[in-house]
């Protein structure tokens, strides 16, 4: 088949963990043409979607895929089998174009996770429909209603909810410790935030568990580095491939029928102490430390889009 990768741009992206050069490299593998494109190189013209595409080919070693010789070409999207949005957060107006402009030519080639979905999913608001599996948790950008939550929790992080890789993620107190952040992160009470009980459990770690169409294929236990609560490896954790357990899977269970009707085909859960903190469903990463000799997840994710290609 012919795939389409549309993320960041390549110089930005490290084969030693990127999920989009991992699948890229799997395709390859199973011998298809593989292209890259970005959000700017997307052009609508006479109805027609099109975007300059570089041609992809097998690395060397462990470099990851690389680009096939110097030059881009332009495709018609709707001529190629397969468009994967990859794109990085945050979900910007830039990102709700990209979408729009990927829904001309929906019912013409696979999108995979449908445009759709990635509008409406916001990636800490989704969670919020399953709030028995989560934390205790409120979105508001009303002070007041911190100063409740933290009166029954005496410890909360406040995520924005346009916010990714743990930026702008920040420790609350019950004493007032973090009320400054609370102004700053909701623009004095112009926009909500997400405030989320503290869970000590992270301090065990937090699971990045990836979901192929609902099914948990793999998880990465990840430790926050010393003095740091917030276990994203952008900030200095430390990930360790483990099997995904009875939460992940039990949890995976009740996500599996929301993600299908929104075809969020693959996803990162984040599970803290058995309990859902976030779905994430852009550009969701964690793949690369999870192949091996033995186990291969991105020929897993791979073929699934190969039987959906053929499904089309």
């Amino acid at each position: 088949m012919e795939m389409v990768v549309l993320a960041d741009p390549l110089e930005g992206l490290d084969p030693g963990s990127d999920t989009s050069l991992c699948l890229m490299g799997a395709a390859l593998e199973r011998g298809h043409r593989v292209f890259h494109t970005t959000p700017g190189a997307l052009t609508l013209a006479d109805g027609r979607l099109a975007a300059a595409v570089t041609p992809m080919r097998p690395g060397r070693g462990r470099s990851g895929p690389e680009p096939e010789g110097h030059e881009d070409l332009v495709r018609d999207l709707a001529s190629v089998d397969l468009v994967m949005l990859r794109a990085d957060p945050p979900v910007d107006a830039a990102f709700v174009a990209m979408t729009l402009l990927c829904e001309t030519v929906r019912g013409r080639t696979v999108l995979v996770n449908d445009p759709r979905g990635l509008r409406e999913a916001n990636e800490k608001l989704l969670a919020t429909r399953f709030p028995d599996l989560m934390p205790a948790t409120v979105v508001t950008g009303r002070w007041s209603v911190c100063e409740e939550f933290l009166a029954e929790h005496p410890e909360a992080v406040i995520k924005p909810l346009d916010g990714h890789g743990g930026r702008d993620v920040v420790r609350l107190h019950r004493d007032g410790r973090g009320a400054e952040a609370f102004g700053r992160l909701t623009g004095h009470g112009r926009r909500p935030v997400m405030v989320q009980e503290f869970l000590d459990a992270v301090r065990d770690g937090d699971r990045r568990v990836l979901l192929l169409d609902g099914e948990p294929i793999g998880a990465l236990l990840r430790l926050p580095a010393p003095g740091e609560f917030r276990a994203n490896l952008a900030l200095g954790a430390t990930g360790h491939v483990v099997e995904p357990d009875a939460d992940d899977r039990r949890i995976a269970a009740r996500l599996a029928p929301e993600l299908r009707a929104r075809g969020l085909v693959l996803v990162g859960i984040d599970v803290i102490g058995g309990r859902l903190t976030e779905v994430n469903v852009t550009s969701p990463t964690g793949l690369v430390p999870m192949v091996g000799p033995s186990r291969r997840p991105d020929h897993e994710i791979v073929a699934w889009l190969e039987r959906r290609v053929a499904e089309s």
